[in-house]
């Protein structure tokens, strides 16, 4: 019983403890998962603690279990427009650019070191994917929000690439341990075969959930664990039969999470936990089996494997990628760079452990290493590069509370929003029948000074009043641009990006040329609207923080629907001199 005790002591203060040191880590910027990382290593036989764990059995297993959560947390926050913001480059750079990483890193490998052809393509197998997570957890550190096609892209393609990377992993050990000659027909064949199971699986596995959640009643505190049990049960089938479980429980997210299940916002709520929960333990885990002293032994390699593939392998498979969309430099640049490796490549690397593949500890040496410095030198530079380039957009306008009504059973999810208000926001010092909506909102009061003002006192919104509303879901964006702010505060304010000045997407050339200075335009392109001529000019579904200059103007996308019309197009007046 002692023992126990201990156990569960040492469990519950390493997780104390790392979440407090995620807190100061936040305000030093540094990324999240690289602290868990440090603070695993720290613990372990050659730390503070002297913990000895080296047993890649129970690591693989739970790092197994963590991964299937944190992908399917990935599916289901994964909305439909990302799609078809970024489907195609996403795919392409989760296939081809897994590929070439490989291919790459596996060339350089055996061109600098001498190592046979199947170590060195094992070695950029493993290390192939990126990790969202943690650049996402950057962004949402430092209030930072990038542009929506970037950022569709990078998260689908890390949501897609994991298991690419795990079946090419899987199919190249499987080849080295039974000592079979290498064939290229034989692995593509396996790929494919386990991408289409996986597809299947994960397609039937969502839409069966979303039956079972219409058709059964319990309570709503049961949902989220449903969930988690469907996608894990998912998981094992798929991986059973020869598909990708990876693949099918992030698909499975996808399904239900764009479904319009009324236990939905409950069930994303509790997989938020589950997912840090499941990082944390991850990180910590890995941290423990470590050693640091052994991962000198191969420091020249480990270096010259990151090296290679933060600046050739990753830059050089993100070009190539993308060469049939239209991704400007500045994008491309900064997808090269977010290539940050996260979790997946260690825990690839205790594949060939587990597996007795001759020198089983060299990979994951290598793994651990190249993470490391992923997390350090990357990690670190993501915010600056993304303002760098210029690739920073105003946060949008959002409640700063907001709580679902999931157990009232509506066909459309309704919750309410709390806003405060402040002297920037459009509704100030209106009275709420004052206000124009163009959707259905139900007042519910202001709280000022702790006292609930009811509707019927007609009371006027003030600066530090807090504004309670009910709507359904769908509405918050039209909502929030009257009552909110604009956002959370960032370094970049909305009017310092769009500019003072919005207008109409539908609005004609020639109506903008008749208030602003846009200089000559031929006379076809007068009567082409501003929606028109962005899309002529990209040649691609436009994103909002897309740009054009007219003359002296400087065009900014504002807002854009579901189906891809530009709504609102910010106007800024540039000076005469700069140009």
């Amino acid at each position: 019983m002692a023992s126990i005790t201990g156990i569960m002591l040492l469990m519950g203060s390493l997780l104390l403890i790392s979440i407090l040191a995620a807190v100061v880590s936040n305000r030093l910027g540094a990324p999240l998962l690289l602290t868990f990382l440090v603070v695993g290593m720290l613990a372990g036989e050659e730390g503070v603690l002297g913990i000895e764990f080296s047993n890649p059995e129970v690591a693989f297993f739970i790092g197994s279990l963590a991964l299937v959560i944190i992908l399917f947390d990935g599916g289901m926050r994964t909305h439909k427009e990302r799609f078809r913001v970024a489907l195609w480059p996403a795919i392409s750079l989760a296939t081809v650019g897994v590929a070439l990483t490989c291919a790459i890193t596996a060339s350089g490998v055996v061109w600098l070191f001498d190592l046979p052809w199947p170590t060195a393509l094992l070695i950029g197998a493993i290390l192939s994917s990126t990790d969202a997570a943690a650049v996402f957890s950057i962004f949402q550190s430092q209030n930072l929000r990038i542009k929506q096609r970037v950022a569709s892209t990078l998260e689908i393609e890390s949501g897609t690439n994991d298991p690419m990377a795990i079946i090419l992993t899987m199919t190249l050990t499987s080849i080295i341990a039974s000592a079979e000659s290498f064939s290229l027909a034989w692995i593509s064949l396996d790929v494919v075969q386990q991408v289409v199971i996986g597809y299947l699986a994960g397609w039937v596995g969502g839409r069966a959930f979303v039956w079972m959640a219409q058709k059964i009643s319990v309570q709503f505190s049961f949902f989220p664990l449903l969930a988690a049990a469907s996608a894990v049960v998912i998981f094992a089938m798929t991986s059973g039969i020869g598909g990708s479980g990876y693949l099918a429980v992030y698909l499975m997210g996808y399904k239900i999470g764009n479904s319009r299940l009324p236990q939905l916002p409950h069930i994303l709520q509790v997989q938020d936990g589950l997912a840090w929960l499941s990082q944390i333990m991850m990180f910590l885990i890995l941290g423990l089996l470590v050693t640091p002293s052994h991962l000198m032994e191969h420091w020249s390699l480990s270096l010259s494997v990151a090296v290679l593939m933060i600046f050739v392998a990753r830059p050089l498979a993100v070009l190539v990628s993308l060469i049939p969309f239209v991704f400007p430099w500045r994008e491309q640049v900064f997808i090269s760079w977010v290539g940050l490796r996260g979790a997946v490549p260690i825990i690839l690397a205790l594949y060939p452990w587990l597996t007795g593949v001759p020198n089983q500890e060299l990979y994951f040496d290598i793994a651990f290493m190249v993470v490391m410095v992923s997390l350090i030198v990357q990690g670190w530079s993501l915010a600056p590069m993304a303002r760098w380039l210029g690739l920073e957009v105003p946060a949008p306008a959002e409640p700063d509370r907001r709580m679902p009504l999931d157990r009232l059973g509506s066909k459309d999810p309704m919750e309410v929003w709390v806003y405060q208000i402040s002297e920037r926001s459009p509704a100030c010092d209106h009275c709420w029948d004052e206000l124009r909506w163009n959707v259905d909102v139900e007042f519910v009061g202001i709280i000022r000074e702790g006292e609930w003002l009811l509707p019927k006192s007609q009371p006027v919104l003030r600066e530090a009043d807090t504004v309670i509303v009910v709507a359904k879901l769908e509405h918050v964006g039209a909502i929030s641009r009257v009552l909110s702010a604009g956002g959370k505060t960032t370094e970049l304010q909305s009017s310092e990006f769009f500019g003072d000045f919005t207008l109409r997407g539908d609005l004609l050339l020639k109506e903008v040329a008749g208030f602003y200075p846009v200089g000559s335009l031929d006379s076809k392109l007068l009567a082409v609207s501003l929606h028109d001529y962005f899309t002529q000019k990209f040649h691609r579904r436009v994103v909002v923080g897309d740009q054009l200059q007219l003359g002296l103007v400087l065009l900014t996308v504002r807002e854009v629907t579901d189906e891809g019309f530009i709504q609102q197009v910010g106007v800024k007046l540039l000076d005469e001199k700069a140009n």
